[in-house]
């Protein structure tokens, strides 16, 4: 529509008569858009004035006043009014505008026209759908970004949105802006948490292998990230900044995702390993080279295209990370200085580190670089030390990670139409861009490690563990494609490499670089079981696991009654902490903390600080009762965190692995389930085992603190029924017996005289009672006791009563004999056994803490766990 052209008519003071000034010159002083709410469509207006030659300065201030009058007039005429350069095309339609809140169904609203509810509706679907292929996937091990990204995309026009339906529904047009909103809010937050998941002392300190394989995995792909730039320019990509899309190209194909690859290396065991180590010290370099050169990649990115502006758009975001450098860290050091451990943070600082995430985001977005660039620095720059960094990971992930993280997702699927790839060109390409980026990291790394003398096998594993891509290389792709760099059909094809490579890297490592060849090798020890045959002097190994610091006081008074006396090789306690590993960033900040498998993980500094009192805890108990004390960590997911727990119990041939039960006394006395993956723990590890195992039921043995050394004056019994998981049970009573504070009662089962023809008897349950009966006879701190039985049930609960108040019972998981036979009946609890079942039920007649116990037998232990899988029973 052609401008309209004003012409400013006034009326003069000395003649009736009114006097039309015909246009010489025209100046356009504004222009408006407007929508005209009848059709729809848009008029710009260009509001113009034709002056002649003017002498009377009056007559100018006049006309201008006339001029703004008509300027309202315009804009009170029009229906709708927006400011927006996106309507200055006169062919698009103005988007409806969408209020926040509807009122209701009831009053004829529709929910989903409205921004708030339709945003909690897009919301919840792509939580649900994210989760549920999250769960679809995780047999095959893949991390949860995989899930995301295929979430996203099959919302977009790929597979969901090639229905107009249900685009125009659930993600309309004029939703866009509040979902990009929400998802760049939740970007930029999660970076502020990747940041804090870089250990800027651990970079500082990085070796040589892991520099040189970082440095070889940046420069190879990006190399042939600009080579392959070439190639897509001269077909698909045709007309864009050169210097942007080959930079925006070799940043894409030289990234290593770093949260992404910790989460594959705990799924694979290799978190602990020399390869983890290496892999997770690369990838922490790679992660900030990364972030330089996408920073640069924006820099030249920018709409103006002098290279002047981009020159201090980059001299602007050096300028502000020198700044922050010299800010950020001080200020930070005094906050951590004032928050202590085990004490709550206060919300002044909690808030005021969210503050300047945001001022920093708002800075480098003023810059021009990405708001996310300044959150990121923010979280790098922030101490570790102290409690003040977790218990921002604790206040911030859960709500970003969980909720508005995946936004960003669905936001990069709406963008990603896979059916612009089409024909035998465009595939190529795909394939063409896969391979490039494979070669360059596989190769790049591949040469390095061999010349540093790492073997082939690991080489090559560590290879494809840095080809890792994730949510870095989507934020790389977004930016392109919103800068105009990347156009749909190269953005379709970055995105598609980056989900394959990534979802590539679990089977392929599996496939080349499998850890359990080796723990062949290491299951092969002699001292499986507590029972020894011929040498009882010989060393005792216990891996005791744990899960957290609630538990510690009595763990820690059963294995200082444990002991014995000091003769022989004494004992060797590895204390194992469980850690789950889930998908927050405060699971990978523990990685840090983690030292190689079977080392101590307290700081030999001294720096005592910040130490966890979990390792306070045993490192005290080691110098009080001279006991050689190796705390260790597990950090797992809990489906397969048994697998930590029984290779470790093969790498230090332990002979006995004691677990927590999954259940914790209550005030009252009774036993509640804390978690029930514990329970399916416990199971997983009474069938896969290498040594016998041993289940403790905490009922507040020694109270709730540890007990000295002279102070320890337990009860313990030891209830034999006959098999060998009860000659295990007795065999580590026999063990606690040698401590001078334990006085051990064995309390043996037997039928009735009129039965004994039917029973066969044992003879191995026969020597071992025999030689009971000789040391009890010399020995005050052992008593033997025979109870005949004749109705099993009533008589063994009556025998338990008569020990009510014994602080402690040993029991065998699975007892032999007609007796056990006749109770087994009623075990409620399979893992724990029968006679353990009794002992914790409500109606036990003794409130004790119970140790079960089974006993290593080369084949087939515990069956019955075995054949029932992996299913629970409900509580």
């Amino acid at each position: 529509m052609h401008p309209l052209i004003f012409d400013v008519s006034f009326a003069s003071e000395s003649s009736s008569s009114i006097f039309t000034y015909r246009p010489v010159l025209q100046y356009s002083l504004v222009q408006l858009y407007a929508c005209d709410s009848k059709s729809n469509s848009i008029y710009c207006h260009s509001v113009g004035i034709k002056i002649v030659k003017v002498f009377d300065f009056d007559l100018w201030i006049r006309t201008l006043v006339r001029l703004i009058f008509s300027c309202i007039y315009i804009r009170t005429k029009e229906a709708s009014f927006f400011w927006s350069a996106r309507m200055a095309a006169n062919t698009s339609a103005c988007p409806a505008f969408m209020k926040a809140t509807s009122n209701g169904v009831f009053q004829g609203d529709n929910p989903i026209d409205f921004a708030l509810p339709l945003a909690i509706l897009q919301i919840v679907i792509v939580i649900i759908l994210t989760r549920l292929l999250a769960y679809l996937l995780r047999p095959l091990r893949q991390p949860r970004v995989v899930a995301e990204v295929i979430g996203g995309i099959m919302l977009g026009p790929s597979l969901l949105g090639r229905s107009k339906a249900f685009l125009d529904a659930v993600f309309p047009k004029n939703s866009l802006t509040v979902l990009e909103t929400l998802a760049n809010l939740g970007l930029l937050f999660f970076l502020f948490l990747a940041g804090l998941e870089i250990d800027t002392k651990s970079l500082r300190n990085t070796g040589k292998k892991a520099l040189g394989i970082a440095l070889a995995g940046i420069s190879l792909p990006f190399a042939l990230g600009i080579g392959s730039s070439f190639v897509l320019r001269a077909t698909i990509s045709k007309g864009v900044d050169s210097v942007a899309f080959l930079i925006f190209m070799g940043v894409a194909l030289s990234i290593t995702a770093f949260p992404v690859l910790a989460r594959i290396l705990a799924e694979l065991k290799l978190l602990t390993t020399e390869i983890g180590r290496l892999a997770m010290s690369a990838a922490a370099v790679n992660d900030v080279a990364a972030w330089i050169l996408l920073a640069l990649a924006i820099a030249l990115s920018g709409s103006d295209t002098s290279a002047l502006v981009s020159l201090w758009v980059f001299l602007a975001g050096c300028g502000f990370v020198v700044a922050a450098i010299c800010i950020i860290p001080p200020v930070f050091r005094w906050i951590a200085r004032r928050c202590h451990e085990g004490e709550p943070i206060e919300e002044t600082y909690i808030c005021a580190t969210l503050a300047v995430v945001l001022v920093c985001g708002f800075i480098t977005d003023a810059i021009g670089i990405h708001s996310m660039f300044g959150a990121f620095v923010v979280g790098v720059l922030i101490p570790k030390e102290g409690p003040f960094a977790g218990a921002l990971i604790e206040k911030v992930e859960d709500l970003v990670s969980g909720l508005f993280l995946p936004l960003y997702f669905v936001a990069s699927g709406l963008k990603t139409n896979v059916a612009t790839i089409q024909g035998a060109q465009s595939w190529g390409l795909l394939v063409l861009v896969t391979f490039t980026a494979c070669f360059g990291k596989i190769v790049g790394t591949l040469g390095v490690s061999l010349a540093f003398k790492i073997p082939m096998r690991e080489a090559v594993a560590l290879g494809f563990l840095m080809n890792t891509k994730g949510l870095v290389e989507l934020i790389v792709l977004n930016i392109g494609k919103d800068r105009k760099v990347l156009n749909d059909q190269t953005f379709a094809i970055m995105v598609l490499m980056a989900l394959f490579t990534t979802f590539m890297t679990t089977p392929i490592v599996m496939a080349v670089y499998k850890p359990a060849r080796r723990a062949k090798k290491e299951r092969e020890y002699k001292h499986r079981t507590v029972e020894r045959d011929n040498n009882t002097n010989t060393q005792l190994r216990i891996l005791t696991c744990f899960h957290g610091a609630g538990s510690i006081p009595s763990m820690i008074n059963l294995l200082e009654a444990s002991r014995g006396i000091e003769k022989g090789e004494g004992l060797c306690v590895y204390a194992l902490h469980l850690r789950e590993l889930s998908e927050r960033s405060s699971a990978i900040l523990m990685v840090h903390k983690v030292r190689k498998n079977g080392m101590p993980f307290w700081n030999r500094r001294g720096n005592n600080n910040n130490a966890d009192q979990v390792v306070v805890a045993f490192q005290a108990f080691q110098q009080l009762s001279r006991v050689n004390v190796r705390p260790m960590t597990a950090i797992s997911s809990m489906s397969d965190i048994h697998e930590d727990i029984c290779t470790t119990a093969a790498r230090k041939r332990a002979s006995i692995v004691i677990l927590p039960f999954h259940k914790h006394q209550q005030v009252d006395g009774s036993l509640e389930t804390t978690r029930g993956d514990y329970r399916w723990v416990n199971r997983r590890v009474l069938v896969e085992a290498p040594c016998s195992v041993g289940i403790f039921v905490d009922r507040g043995l020694g109270g709730s603190s540890q007990v000295s050394a002279q102070d320890v004056s337990y009860s313990v019994v030891v209830l034999f029924f006959g098999g060998r998981d009860d000659r295990e049970a007795l065999a580590y009573g026999l063990r606690m017996a040698e401590h001078p504070g334990i006085s051990l009662t064995v309390l043996r089962f037997v039928t009735s005289p009129e039965r004994v023809g039917e029973i066969t008897r044992v003879d191995s349950d026969e020597e071992v009672m025999s030689e009971i009966r000789k040391k009890s006879s010399v020995d005050e701190s052992v008593k033997f006791v025979e109870k005949r039985v004749e109705n099993a049930a009533v008589d063994v609960r009556s025998a338990i009563e008569e020990m009510r108040r014994s602080n402690l019972f040993l029991v065998g998981r699975m007892p032999g004999g007609e007796i056990a036979l006749a109770i087994r009946e009623n075990s409620e609890c399979a893992e724990l056994g029968p006679v353990g079942s009794l002992l914790i039920s409500t109606e036990s007649p003794t409130r004790a803490s119970v140790l079960v116990i089974q006993q290593y037998n080369g084949a087939g232990t515990a069956p019955d766990l075995a054949s029932a899988g992996s299913e629970l029973d409900t509580d």
